[in-house]
C-alpha cells in the first residue's frame, strides 16, 4: 500500500519496504517509542522514565535515550547542580511520530478490545457445551 493505494510496480514496493526498514531501523524495540510516549506529558529525569517503564533496566534505558538523541527525537539538557540534574524532553523533530503514534495506541486499544471479545466468546462456547 501506498497512501491507501495498491503499488502497482517493483520500483515502488522496493521504495517503500526501503522506507519502512528505515523508520524500523530507527524506532526499532520495544522501549524508544515508549519512551516519546512517556514524555509527551513534558520533560522528565532519568529515574522518571525508569518508573513510567516500569521493566526497564537503567542500562538499556541510557543506551535508549542516547539512540533517541543520536536520531533528532530527544534533547538531553545537564544543570549543574549538586548533584547534577539531567532533563530528557522530546524534541520537534519527534512530534513527526505523532501520527504513528497515535494510530499505533488506537489500533492497540481496538486490538485489546478484539482479546477481550474472543475471551468472552471462548468461555460462553465453554458453557455452553457444559450445559
Amino acid at each position: 500500500m501506498n497512501n491507501g493505494k495498491v503499488i502497482h510496480n517493483k520500483e515502488a514496493c522496493n521504495a517503500a519496504v526501503n522506507a519502512v526498514r528505515d523508520t524500523l531501523y530507527v524506532v526499532n524495540g520495544k522501549w524508544k517509542l515508549l519512551m516519546l510516549v512517556s514524555l509527551m506529558t513534558g520533560p522528565k529525569r532519568f529515574k522518571e522514565l525508569q518508573r513510567d517503564l516500569e521493566n526497564i533496566t537503567p542500562k538499556v534505558l541510557s543506551k535508549e535515550l542516547r539512540d533517541l538523541e543520536l536520531n533528532g527525537f530527544i534533547k538531553r539538557t545537564v544543570y549543574d547542580t549538586t548533584p547534577v540534574t539531567v532533563i530528557y524532553e522530546r524534541t520537534e523533530y519527534a512530534n513527526s511520530l505523532s501520527n504513528v503514534i497515535n494510530e499505533m495506541r488506537e489500533w492497540g486499544l481496538k486490538h485489546r478490545e478484539h482479546i477481550k471479545q474472543m475471551s468472552r466468546e471462548e468461555a460462553e462456547a465453554r458453557k455452553a457445551m457444559v450445559v
